[in-house]
């Protein structure tokens, strides 16, 4: 039962977590979201200092939580991409410091394939062939997956410019709402009717691509609505009407998806994961499908540590080679195998 020590700085989280075959042991957490809220997104450089001053207590936290010690950890998996450059180094420069230290294999891992293997966490193994709809501040995509640890991954779509993260963001800032815009958006759109605007859904017409996203238009469409309206701002309405345009887009084609692939197992995962609206609205749709739906905790849903440990215990367990100690980051790297530069080696 090997224990791996995860660690991901992909972003503005520095995570750590200590898994032990299929069960999370311990975790920590650290954000720098509020030095990045005055800006308005996240700044690349605050991100990386606040990741070198964070990452040793969150790997003592995490130990401490966990109940275990260095000499207990057998493997390490650190987010090698993609994400902000200097923020990846720097967790990808720690896991090769405590892998050397330790004498124990380093595995360079992709930052999605964490999203996708944190629901085993939660909920065990994975079926041998599901869909994941992986949505978050950077991604958007419907991917076909086998084997996590073994078994390439197959993009059916992805999204063409902004990410559904993105453009929660981009609309709280129009409505006047704090970021991160994703929950500010879900907290105000509980009070708001989503039926009051009829905002578009992106790229479901009859000759899109079946599988493919966009937001900027959306992003576009409540942006103009806003211009045009006179008088106060009906920001729960907009709040509401926006957000289930999103959710419906979401959620109609990773259910067709499903559908067209004769697979019965929807994962939904990443940091949009946790909105309450796209939630309940893939439950119903999945149910009225006949379609299992997978969606991890609300506090596993954003970027952590413990995913990271999750992907790297599948890949040790399946007796996948480490990753060199000269591995780079990548942070542009596409997910097509769960290891950052397998295709290379």
């Amino acid at each position: 039962m090997p224990v791996v020590l995860g660690i991901e700085t992909s972003c503005d989280e520095t995570g750590v977590g200590i898994v032990a075959d299929g069960v999370l042991l311990g975790d920590a957490l650290a954000t720098s979201m509020d030095e990045h809220a005055r800006f308005g997104g996240v700044v690349p450089e605050i991100a990386a200092r606040a990741h070198l001053h964070a990452i040793t207590p969150m790997v003592r936290h995490a130990l401490d939580r966990a109940g275990v010690g260095f000499a207990d950890i057998d493997a390490i998996a650190a987010t090698a991409g993609p994400g902000l450059a200097t923020a990846v180094q720097v967790g990808l420069a720690a896991g090769k410091a405590f892998a050397l230290t330790l004498g124990v294999p380093l595995y360079g891992v992709h930052h999605l394939a964490g999203h996708a293997a944190v629901d085993i966490l939660d909920h065990g193994p994975l079926p041998e062939r599901s869909i994941a709809l992986i949505v978050s501040g950077g991604h958007t995509s419907l991917l076909l997956l086998g084997d996590l640890a073994r078994d390439p991954v197959i993009h059916l779509g992805d999204t063409a410019d902004d990410a559904a993260g993105e453009a929660f963001d981009k609309v709280a800032r129009l409505l006047g709402l704090p970021y991160p815009g994703g929950p500010a958006i879900d907290a105000a759109a509980r009070h708001g009717d989503p039926a009051a605007i009829a905002f578009p859904r992106p790229m479901t017409a009859p000759g899109d691509p079946p599988y493919r996203f966009s937001f900027s238009g959306l992003k576009t469409a409540v942006a103009r609505w806003t211009e045009r309206h006179c008088g106060p701002l009906p920001v729960a309405d907009i709040a509401a009407s926006f957000q289930e345009a999103l959710a419906d887009t979401l959620t109609r084609k990773a259910v067709a998806a499903c559908r067209d692939h004769h697979i019965d197992t929807l994962l939904l995962v990443g940091g949009v994961a946790a909105n309450s609206r796209v939630r309940a609205l893939a439950e119903q749709r999945c149910t009225a499908a006949g379609i299992t739906l997978r969606v991890p905790a609300p506090r596993l849903c954003t970027d952590n540590g413990a995913m990271i440990a999750a992907i790297g215990g599948l890949l040790v367990r399946a007796g996948i080679p480490p990753s060199p100690l000269t591995l780079g980051a990548d942070p542009s790297a596409r997910l097509t195998y769960a290891t950052i530069g397998k295709g290379l080696r």
